[in-house]
C-alpha cells in the first residue's frame, strides 16, 4: 500500500508548476491512483500546514518568505536561483505539512500492522538545500529535516535515517543534523556539483561524527554504480545505525535524461532504489518510511521514475523497460579502472572495514598532495572498482 500527498506552487522555472501535474497525470494513465487501486493507494487530501513551531525546529524563527506577498515573482539574492511568489509562503508551509501528515499516518499505521504502508510526499517545492538562516536551490522549507524533528518530537522515534539520492547534494539537511548523533544522513551525489558541498570529509562534528555519510560519484556513474553503493554501503550503514523511521529525498535529477547533471540512472535505477528502501525499512524499522520528491526537471524521466518507484512500493514489476533506451548510455568510470585491483573478503565486515580504510587513505593522499576533485574521483571510482571486484570473487566463489 502506498499513502501520498501531492502540493505544488506555481512559477515559471526548472523547478517548475508543471513537475507534480506531469507525475499526476502519468499516475493516472498508468492506473497508479486510488481511482484505479483502490485501497492500496490512498491520497491524503486534508491536511495542515507546518506551523512557525515545525518550521522553526530547523529554521531560524526570523526567517520568513513573507515580504514576497506584493512583489510578484522575485529572485531571492545569495539564495542560489530561488524564487518566490505571492504566494510561496503558505504554499512551502503546506509542502512540509504533507510530508508531516504522511509521518503521522505511516507512523500510525505501522502501530496496528507489521506492513503499514510508505508513504511518499509529492511536493514541490523541494527542500534538501534550504539552510537553516533561509532558502537556497530551488528549496525553500527543508521538508525532509523537518518531518524528521517532528518524528522525534511527537513520536518519539530518536533514530532517522536519511538517504537522499538527489543528483545535487542536500546541503540543507547535512547542515542542520550535522553535530546530531541520532539523525544519520546518506548522500549520494554528483560530485562537483551544485551547490559544491557533499565532500567525503564531510562526516559530522562533534557528537554527531560518524552519523553524516556523503558520496560523491563521478560524472557518468550509473546503475552499476548505485546498485554497489546501495548494498555494499547504504544498507550496512543502516543496519548498523538501527533506525526508527527512514525518510527518503527522492530526487530523480540523477536520470540519463534529465538537463541539470550527467549521471547515468535509470527508470530502472529508480525502481531499485524504492523497491530495496521499502525492503530495508521492513527489516530495521517496521516499514516506516516516507519518501519525499526533490529534483528532477525532464518531466518524461520524472513522471516514469515516480511511477516505477510506485510499483516498486506495490510490489508489481518494473515497466522501466518500456521507457529507458540502454543505446544512450556509456561506459561508467568505475568499469575504467585497471582489472588487477585485488581484495580478498572473507565476509562483509571484512569488505567494509577495507573499504574505509582505503577511502580514509585515499583522501589523505588527495589532501597531502592538494590534487584536488581529480583524486577524489578516483578514489570513489577505485572504491566502487574494490565493490565490483569483491562481490564477483564471491559469486565466483559461491558457484564453484
Amino acid at each position: 500500500m502506498i499513502k501520498f500527498s501531492k502540493f505544488q506552487c506555481e512559477e515559471s522555472h526548472p523547478e517548475s508548476h508543471l513537475r507534480v501535474p506531469a507525475i499526476v497525470s502519468a499516475l493516472e494513465k498508468m492506473e497508479l491512483t486510488s481511482e484505479f487501486r483502490g485501497s492500496e493507494i490512498i491520497e491524503l487530501k486534508n491536511f495542515s500546514p507546518a506551523s512557525v513551531d515545525d518550521i522553526a525546529s530547523v529554521h531560524a524563527r526570523a526567517y520568513a518568505m513573507d515580504r514576497a506577498s506584493q512583489q510578484g515573482i522575485i529572485l531571492i539574492e545569495g539564495s542560489g536561483p530561488t524564487y518566490a511568489t505571492a504566494t510561496t509562503f503558505q504554499e512551502s508551509l503546506a509542502a512540509a505539512g504533507a510530508g508531516i501528515a504522511l509521518v503521522d499516518s505511516v507512523v500510525a499505521a505501522s502501530k496496528n500492522r507489521p506492513d503499514p504502508p510508505l508513504g511518499f510526499a509529492l511536493i514541490r517545492p523541494p527542500g534538501h538545500h534550504a539552510i537553516p538562516k533561509g532558502p537556497m536551490g530551488f528549496c525553500v522549507f527543508g521538508n525532509v529535516a523537518i518531518a524528521a524533528r517532528y518524528a522525534q518530537r511527537a513520536h518519539g522515534l530518536k533514530r532517522v535515517f536519511i538517504i537522499d539520492f538527489d543528483v545535487h547534494h542536500g546541503n540543507g539537511t547535512n547542515d542542520a543534523f550535522y553535530d546530531d548523533p541520532d539523525i544519520f544522513f546518506l548522500s549520494t551525489h554528483q560530485d562537483g556539483s551544485y551547490p559544491g558541498t557533499g565532500k567525503i570529509d564531510e562526516v559530522g562534528r562533534g557528537d554527531g561524527e560518524g552519523s553524516t555519510l556523503n558520496l560523491p560519484l563521478p560524472g557518468g556513474s550509473g546503475d552499476t554504480a548505485m546498485r554497489t553503493v546501495f548494498h555494499e554501503v547504504i544498507v550496512p550503514c543502516a543496519q548498523r545505525f538501527k533506525p526508527d523511521l527512514i525518510l527518503v529525498s527522492a530526487g530523480y535529477d540523477a536520470h540519463v535524461l534529465d538537463p541539470l547533471a550527467s549521471l547515468q540512472f535509470t527508470t530502472g535505477t529508480y525502481y531499485m532504489l524504492a523497491a530495496n528502501i521499502k525492503q530495508l525499512a521492513k527489516d530495521l524499522c517496521g516499514g516506516r518510511c516516507v519518501f519525499f520528491l526533490e529534483g528532477g526537471y525532464n518531466l518524461n524521466s520524472l513522471s516514469y521514475s515516480v511511477a516505477d518507484s510506485f510499483r516498486a512500493f506495490l510490489g508489481e514489476p518494473s515497466k522501466a523497460s518500456e521507457f529507458d533506451n540502454p543505446a544512450i548510455l556509456y561506459e561508467e568510470p568505475s568499469a575504467k579502472m585497471p582489472t588487477q585491483v585485488d581484495y580478498l573478503c572473507d565476509d562483509d565486515n571484512k569488505l567494509l572495514m577495507d573499504l574505509i580504510k582505503l577511502l580514509h587513505d585515499c583522501w589523505h593522499g588527495c589532501i597531502s598532495t592538494n590534487v584536488g576533485s581529480s583524486c577524489i574521483n578516483g578514489c570513489i571510482s577505485m572504491l566502487l572498482a574494490v565493490f565490483m571486484n569483491c562481490k564477483m570473487r564471491q559469486n565466483m566463489n559461491q558457484h564453484g
